[in-house]
């Protein structure tokens, strides 16, 4: 009874978390989805475009998780010891490591626009958008590393409320600039892409300044120098074990799509186009289990903390249960709907087409997706964090990139062949991870001594 009572009052715990990490995971996907149905009433070539720009900068986006996954992991099993002081410095490292680290890519994002899309083999009908765009995007890239660091650490704290009244007003924000910018209206040019780009630049800058603020007034109200001298090393070595290898599997799954998307343009603008639009689409349907697993893993890293493994344990079977049961329904909601939705986005009917059989497919693809999503997250914030990063590497390259080769470009299954080889990945990662969570091998790897 006792026991029972202990998990609803976790699970209580944990939907508190969830609802407003759901609400801003939602927020920010549709920053990039309102990108792309604004410029969908542009053009498909925009989209195409913005698409493949989009892939380069949420790759470069991913240098910054590095950093945030250790400062998540840390913060949550500090917190849940009690330790507020190792907090605060973790907070501290990870805020000046961004920084640099934002400025450095930002450079390069920005500097090496035509360098890197041609790279991608963006053909010259495309070029014109890809640049401008990710010049414009690219060149405040920090604004985000900053941001990504703070509701990191507010999110661990049980504070997840503030982050997504933030994104709240960066969506507000995103979608008034894009409509003025992209279509010229209130007397302002119509720019197109770079437009957006713009837009979704100045919306950053707002989100990255009133997180500053929430972070000073309701969680770190200063940073003592004397928790920094000397520089706490072993924080710094800790953020690094733990965010370079869930980094680096996020890296790998990242650049793998990137060689996908090449190879996915070798097919042609329209399944380019495709593409584009079924991601932006699909990933409503993944959206509870981010979120599910992005609260479940705050909730286990205190639960490590205190030491409590076997309430972990069953609360992480309990998140992946309820992703698996969600992302199912929803996937084959989107498969019913699938003409509907592609018909608001496009009109051209071998884009429907061809989208409509994707979403079918994605089906099979999202049970694997939620348990993965779930998995890696879990097993990080208990601390087993080289794990996910072996077998996203080895089995993400051989399978999904593999078998996108074989099956799309070799044996002319085009683009519906690619997502059969992303239906092997997800599920035969998902299998792997289910054993290794319930082998409890996770269980003594936590930073807490």
């Amino acid at each position: 009874m006792e026991q029972a009572i202990q998990q609803t009052g976790i699970r209580k715990g944990l939907t508190k978390l969830v609802i407003p990490i759901f609400i801003e995971t939602l927020l920010i996907m549709m920053l990039g989805a309102v990108d792309t149905v604004m410029l969908s009433q542009y053009s498909d070539e925009s989209v195409a475009a913005v698409g493949v720009v989009n892939q380069i900068v949420m790759f470069a986006f991913l240098i910054f998780e590095v950093i945030n996954i250790g400062t998540s992991v840390l913060c949550s099993q500090y917190l849940g010891a009690g330790m507020r002081n190792k907090m605060v410095q973790v907070v501290g490292v990870s805020l000046l490591l961004n920084l640099v680290v934002g400025l450095v890519v930002s450079a390069i994002l920005h500097y090496g626009a035509t360098t890197l899309l041609g790279w991608m083999g963006l053909r010259p009908e495309l070029l014109k958008y890809g640049i401008g765009y990710m010049e414009i995007v690219g060149a405040f890239a920090f604004f985000q590393a900053i941001s990504l660091t703070i509701s990191a650490s507010l999110r661990s704290a049980n504070k997840a409320i503030y982050p997504m009244l933030v994104t709240v007003l960066v969506n507000v924000m995103n979608i008034i600039g894009n409509y003025s910018l992209i279509f010229g209206k209130f007397g302002l040019p119509a720019m197109g892409a770079e437009g957006a780009a713009i837009s979704t630049s100045i919306a950053r800058g707002v989100s990255m300044i009133v997180l500053f603020v929430i972070l000073f007034r309701k969680h770190i109200p200063s940073f003592p120098m004397a928790l920094f001298r000397p520089f706490p090393w072993i924080e710094l070595k800790n953020l690094l074990k733990v965010g370079v290898p869930s980094a680096g599997e996020n890296m790998s799954y990242s650049f793998s799509q990137v060689v996908i998307t090449y190879l996915i343009n070798i097919l042609g603008n329209d399944s380019l186009a495709t593409r584009t639009y079924t991601v932006n689409t699909t990933m409503f349907v993944y959206l509870f289990a981010i979120a599910m697993a992005q609260g479940g893993a705050i909730s286990i890293g205190h639960l490590v903390g205190q030491k409590r493994i076997r309430a972990a344990y069953l609360l992480g079977k309990y998140v992946m249960r309820l992703s698996i049961l969600v992302s199912l329904g929803l996937s084959c909601i989107w498969a019913i709907f699938g003409h509907t939705i592609f018909s608001m986005l496009t009109d051209n009917e071998n884009i429907i087409r061809l989208g409509v059989t994707i979403l079918i497919v994605d089906v099979i693809v999202e049970i694997g997706r939620a348990v993965n999503i779930y998995a890696t997250n879990a097993l990080r914030s208990a601390g087993d964090v080289n794990f996910p990063f072996y077998v996203g590497l080895i089995v993400q390259w051989t399978v999904s990139v593999g078998l996108s080769y074989l099956f799309g470009i070799y044996l002319g299954w085009g683009l519906v062949g690619m997502w059969c080889a992303f239906l092997l990945d997800e599920n035969i990662r998902a299998f792997i991870f289910v054993k290794r969570w319930n082998s409890l091998k996770w269980a003594k790897k936590g930073f807490v001594k």
